[in-house]
């Protein structure tokens, strides 16, 4: 059972750091050769034979990839105070970020696209996420709504796709290896959660042609196909920027585009 918020607090920094080096599966060895320590300092910060510096805890949750979030965890457990922001989306000092991502949207228009937080929250969209909400039911559109929740629930746009299990496989596989990366409860009840929601169908072998998984949409009596991308924002020192993510949806096809462009 993953650890609450408050009992991460309560646990040496030691500890926690010893947890992200085994769930990045590097042995003490690596992580001090990349740190440019000792194994042996490695051995007692972990043991917490030795109190790590603050900057000794930013190299090693740096090299251990650890998300912003997690960071500012670190320090708190190591005594040092938080160095990451965690500013609201809606907060002015967001001002910036919040009009550089609806430029964004509404560029990608007419083809749908959505921005989501750590949790696939949707937090901003544009016009063209109307295929996806047209049909599902008003309780999956209830704010937040939940990107991942609202595709693969049964009364969502589950119903909708025709490839379905080779969808649902994509983004299960996807969240199992955030809840790996992230050790993040709430999305761990996130993934077993849409687990629940599986049929007993399978996902089928890609065709030839295939390089990645279409989205194959029925809409107004048409089957759209559909590609999509994640983006996020580089080098983030606020943990809100940090976990934000860009999906962008294209259209694989001739017939979905002309579609789509024809609908704008």
């Amino acid at each position: 059972m993953a650890a609450t918020i408050e009992e991460t607090f309560q646990r040496p920094v030691g500890e926690l750091l010893r947890g992200w080096r085994e769930r990045r599966r590097f042995s003490q060895l690596e992580l001090a050769n990349r740190v440019e320590v000792s194994t042996r300092h490695v051995s007692f910060v972990e043991t917490g034979r030795s109190r790590p510096s603050r900057e000794m805890v930013l190299r090693l949750a740096e090299q251990l990839d650890v998300p912003l979030r997690d960071r500012n965890q670190l320090l708190l457990a190591g005594g040092f105070a938080p160095i990451y922001s965690e500013a609201s989306l809606h907060s002015p000092a967001m001002l910036a970020i919040r009009t550089t991502l609806r430029r964004l949207l509404k560029a990608h228009e007419p083809y749908p696209a959505l921005v989501v937080d750590r949790w696939w929250n949707i937090v901003e969209a544009n016009a063209g996420i109307g295929i996806f909400t047209a049909g599902v039911d008003e309780q999956l559109l209830q704010a937040p709504i939940n990107a991942l929740r609202l595709t693969l629930h049964p009364d969502g746009l589950a119903r909708r796709i025709d490839n379905i299990a080779d969808v649902r496989a994509a983004a299960l596989g996807a969240l199992q290896r955030q809840v790996a990366s992230t050790a993040d409860p709430e999305l761990q009840d996130l993934y077993d959660e849409l687990c629940a929601y599986a049929a007993a169908d399978q996902p089928t072998q890609p065709g030839s042609a295939e390089v990645v998984i279409p989205f194959k949409l029925r809409h107004d009596g048409k089957e759209l196909s559909l590609l999509t991308t994640i983006a996020t924002f580089g080098t983030p020192l606020d943990v809100t920027v940090s976990e934000l993510m860009i999906e962008s949806f294209y259209p694989a096809d001739d017939e979905t585009a002309e579609y789509l462009r024809a609908g704008s």
